[in-house]
């Protein structure tokens, strides 16, 4: 007689996986198009690239397409091992504890706030001169807001002491730069972060999505 039973070793990531749906089709689609920007000629990846960000000139001709795509484009893709543990270290826990729906909404805003106002920062620079008007074409894509996002609001499941020591190290390590004569993506970071520590409300009465456990004893 064939066994047909599922290899143990699989259930306990198999139930990650689906404990966090939406981490995990979001880092699926990254290394899709990292591997586009990887095959495609020289030319093709500048064109991509560009099209997909959500610069000033995106934003001002196409601001839906330019926001919503740029979150699932990474400039470089030998960093995609990188962003993939930093997806299962803040995002998959985020959303196993707040469930798929509250997370969207907490990394969505910050990617759009962030981008926006950063943007408008750069914008008014440009203006006045203080930056090159050449920015307005500046590739600006990726992931980092909705993670900055995401290492915010993870402070709140974190039990004090730690939570304030992990909360100083998050705040040095996206405010450091930024006082330090950061770029508009350094603010866009600090922005993105202030978006999932004012999502507080957002975490009080949650049901935590928990995979069950690698050994369950049975009692009597």
């Amino acid at each position: 007689m064939i066994d047909h039973t599922e290899p143990e070793p699989s259930r306990p990531l198999r139930s990650w996986i689906r404990s966090s749906p939406g981490t995990h089709i979001w880092l699926l689609i990254i290394a899709i198009t990292s591997i586009i920007v990887v095959i495609a000629p020289d030319r093709l990846e500048h064109i991509l690239l560009h099209r997909n960000s959500s610069n000033i000139h995106q934003l001002v001709k196409h601001p839906v397409r330019a926001l919503l795509s740029s979150a699932f484009w990474i400039e470089n893709p030998a960093s995609l091992a990188l962003y993939a543990v930093l997806f299962e270290v803040f995002h998959a826990p985020v959303e196993r504890w707040l469930g798929t729906l509250r997370w969207l909404v907490i990394v969505t805003t910050a990617h759009i706030v962030a981008t926006l106002v950063s943007q408008k920062v750069l914008l008014t620079a440009i203006e006045e001169h203080r930056a090159s008007r050449s920015m307005t074409h500046v590739v600006d894509i990726g992931v980092s807001y909705g993670l900055a996002a995401a290492v915010g609001v993870l402070t709140y499941r974190l039990p004090s002491p730690w939570r304030w020591l992990y909360l100083s190290g998050a705040v040095a390590f996206f405010g450091i730069p930024l006082l330090t004569g950061g770029t508009f993506t350094d603010l866009g970071h600090a922005i993105a972060l202030s978006v999932g520590l004012l999502a507080w409300p957002l975490t009080r009465h949650v049901v935590s999505r928990e995979t069950r456990p690698l050994f369950h004893v049975k009692r009597d």
